[in-house]
């Protein structure tokens, strides 16, 4: 007896499978033709996005040695392009390659290419701010003291990641600039920082004894 209530259980269970199937088929089949495509259309971007990034990593590699070779206006092309074309990081460093091959022959359109950077705020702070310091590198011995603290002085706030070197360019460019106080003031920000590197403290020591000998001469 069991076994035939065993039996019309069973058969219960198959025809319950049977409606279930009936009603919901196509939804799985679908269902599983979706995953299935997914995961083939994931593969197929994967495969392009790393062919892309292969393709513009080579462009880069090109412009890099054209600029190495000093092919200055090759190069500089050659990073445009890729500052228009290229997917976001690339453009960035093409961005910075450019405005570094410019300063190699024009420094004065470097740093305005570097300005231009150090302006944009989609960049966000970190790379602005080298921008900014690698405008001041080139401007330094040239340029007004009023100039260098637009460029540099929010830059050598605390906790600006290339304070240090902004407050150094800001020393020698007062000391430069004839401005003594300016410079003591840049000097004992660089000093009071516990994190100013050793090689930074030692360059203002230098230029703390320049300033110091000509106040006795």
């Amino acid at each position: 007896m069991a076994d035939i209530f065993h039996e019309v259980d069973e058969e219960v269970r198959r025809e319950q499978l049977k409606k279930l199937w009936d009603r919901y088929s196509i939804v799985l089949i679908a269902a599983a033709v979706l995953i299935v495509a997914g995961i083939a259309a994931w593969r197929g971007y994967e495969y392009y996005v790393t062919k892309q990034a292969a393709e513009i990593g080579a462009r880069f590699e090109d412009a890099v040695t054209l600029a190495e070779q000093g092919k200055q206006a090759e190069a500089e092309a050659a990073f445009a392009k890729i500052a228009t074309d290229a997917p976001q990081g690339y453009r960035v460093l093409a961005r910075f390659r450019a405005a570094a091959a410019l300063a190699q022959t024009k420094p004065s359109d470097g740093a305005k290419a570097y300005d231009a950077l150090a302006a944009d705020g989609a960049l966000g702070a970190l790379w602005q701010d080298l921008a900014a310091v690698r405008a001041g590198l080139l401007l330094v011995d040239t340029a007004p003291l009023a100039d260098m603290q637009k460029r540099l002085d929010p830059r050598a706030e605390p906790g600006r990641p290339y304070r240090h070197t902004a407050r150094e360019m800001l020393a020698l460019s007062a000391w430069k600039n004839n401005d003594a106080a300016a410079a003591k003031r840049y000097i004992d920000m660089i000093a009071a920082d516990a994190e100013t590197p050793p090689g930074t403290r030692s360059r203002v020591d230098v230029l703390s004894a320049l300033i110091a000998a000509n106040g006795k001469s």
